[in-house]
């Protein structure tokens, strides 16, 4: 093996919401929020700084405002591969809202485009005809050592946070009537964000699979997922059974297109190399008050898992970079994010 072949035995993929980067002296979602140039300062560099840590070479950003600063500054980092597919929108003239998502990668991206939602199926669904992700969701197609064209999802999904916005300065209402209709307004408003985000889920998935029947690429799906895998809502993200089909059929090719979350490929290498059936508890990448929950998650295809005869690649390695979170530093952690960064290591297969 070529000693270029040597140094790319591993691969490491990261998704990492920034939150609210947005270069000064514009302003996000309001004009009174702006990062003084030292504040700006601390965020970049706080960026940089994991970067050359631990040095993903693919990379899922969510929350990007300005997209050119970005690229610049994973460029310093090594990462000559940059992309979106969508850019912010701006109100009156400097205050920005709906932030994009970006990938950037140390490997050469020889294709880009933005998933668009499959609307017949959409109505199939009861969806409206103009029925839109929230935020567009980029596919690189990233030339990666040992595999080839290797298609890379880039996701931030609807919100959990209402779709209905009640005037609560309405002066017109009784306290007991704003309760009131703020209630009904959380309840039918959540529910209108849970619809639009597992829609989304839906519709990217069967373009997903689509486009692995015309190309056999292999597939990662990584982003902020803005709710967690098990709840039901986002569950069928991971489908691998199929009702009323022969399983020798669907034994024959439903790996082929089914994902994996890549924290459960870790549990199970580490099962396999150890024999002990003891799971490790699986850190946290947000937190609200005193709760807890995973939102970031990094999805695989078969060729990332070991148990698959034909896989090229397996999980070696899951790192969710929390520091900031459960212990900060205002020195060091005072512009970083609200997110845990979710890295997966993998490593070619002897």
């Amino acid at each position: 093996m070529s000693s270029i072949a040597v140094s790319n035995l591993q691969l490491k993929i990261a998704t990492f919401n920034l939150f609210n980067y947005l270069e000064p002296p514009n302003a996000f979602y309001d004009f009174e929020r702006i990062y003084s140039a030292e504040q700006w300062r601390k965020k970049q560099h706080w960026i940089a700084e994991y970067l050359r840590e631990y040095q993903p070479d693919i990379i899922g950003f969510q929350e990007v405002f300005s997209p050119e600063s970005l690229k610049q500054l994973v460029a310093e980092q090594g990462y000559h591969y940059f992309a979106v597919v969508d850019e912010p929108q701006v109100i009156d003239d400097f205050i920005y809202k709906r932030p994009v998502v970006a990938i950037a990668s140390r490997y050469p991206i020889i294709e880009v485009a933005a998933v668009k939602p499959n609307i017949e199926l959409a109505q199939t669904l009861g969806l409206t005809q103009d029925f839109s992700f929230s935020r567009k969701v980029l596919r690189a197609t990233v030339n990666v050592p040992h595999l080839g064209s290797c298609d890379c999802y880039v996701v931030h999904f609807k919100s959990k946070r209402s779709m209905i916005e009640l005037d609560e300065q309405n002066k017109s209402r009784s306290p007991e009537q704003t309760i009131i209709e703020s209630l009904k307004a959380q309840v039918a408003g959540g529910w209108g964000s849970t619809i639009q985000r597992g829609s989304e889920a839906t519709l990217l998935m069967v373009d997903m699979i689509e486009r692995r029947e015309t190309t056999s690429n292999p597939m990662v799906l990584m982003g902020d997922f803005n709710n967690t895998l098990t709840d039901g809502v986002l569950s069928h993200l991971l489908t691998n059974t199929l009702r009323f089909v022969s399983s020798i059929d669907r034994d024959a090719y439903l790996a082929q297109y089914c994902l994996k979350d890549g924290w459960n490929l870790f549990q199970a290498s580490i099962i396999n190399e150890t024999s002990k059936e003891e799971k490790i508890p699986r850190t946290p990448t947000h937190y609200f008050g005193a709760s807890s929950s995973v939102l970031d998650y990094i999805l695989l295809s078969c060729e990332f898992d070991a148990s698959y005869h034909d896989s090229l690649y397996q999980v070696s390695g899951y790192d969710t970079y929390d520091r900031h979170l459960i212990n900060p530093i205002f020195e060091r952690d005072g512009e970083s994010t609200d997110h845990g960064i979710a890295l997966v290591t993998l490593t070619l297969r002897s």
